[in-house]
């Protein structure tokens, strides 16, 4: 059975003793953990990144959700395959939160268009942020369960995403 590497878990314990990711430390040092208050702290920063349109706002809204939910499932499939003991895995847990994880990223496949644009015009906005960490989040924990060959789309928007200066400077893992 495989575990936690322990050294990776007490180093983030030192940046936050709750070991609760996603985690941000902003400028001033203030340790925040949960994605929506991560998004609410960086709406404040930049309140440009929520489409101002109320439809707009509405599906924007529908994409950061999807896409939380989905990293959410993902994690729920890690902690079943690396902290439960093989002999405690629920099968029928596992199949129902596999089904979710492949609907929530089978929907937003579908919302990211060609994936060659952003969601909502010229630059990235929050949703479109969210939607990239969290197909590159769920990719790199539980891509057996959503191959990105069926989400072409969504890779291509990764991709994108990703090729930006502010991704590089701030790579997963």
């Amino acid at each position: 059975m495989s575990r936690c590497r322990c050294s990776a878990t007490d180093d983030f314990a030192t940046i936050n003793p709750v070991v609760k990711a996603p985690t941000l430390v902003t400028d001033d040092g203030a340790v925040l953990m949960d994605s929506e208050l991560i998004l609410e702290w960086l709406g404040r920063l930049a309140p440009r990144l929520v489409p101002a349109a109320p439809a707009d706002h509405a599906r924007a809204l529908r994409v950061t959700g999807l896409a939380l939910a989905a990293c959410e499932k993902a994690v729920q499939i890690v902690y079943e395959h690396q902290l439960r003991p093989t002999e405690k895995r629920h099968q029928p847990w596992l199949d129902r939160v596999s089904t979710q994880l492949r609907a929530a990223w089978g929907l937003l496949d579908g919302m990211a268009g060609t994936g060659e644009s952003w969601l909502f015009g010229e630059t990235p906005l929050e949703a479109d942020v969210t939607l990239a960490v969290a197909w590159r989040f769920t990719q790199e924990m539980a891509g057996g369960h959503v191959p990105a060959a069926d989400h072409a789309a969504m890779a291509r928007f990764s991709a994108r995403a990703e090729a930006l200066p502010q991704f590089r400077d701030a790579p997963f893992g």
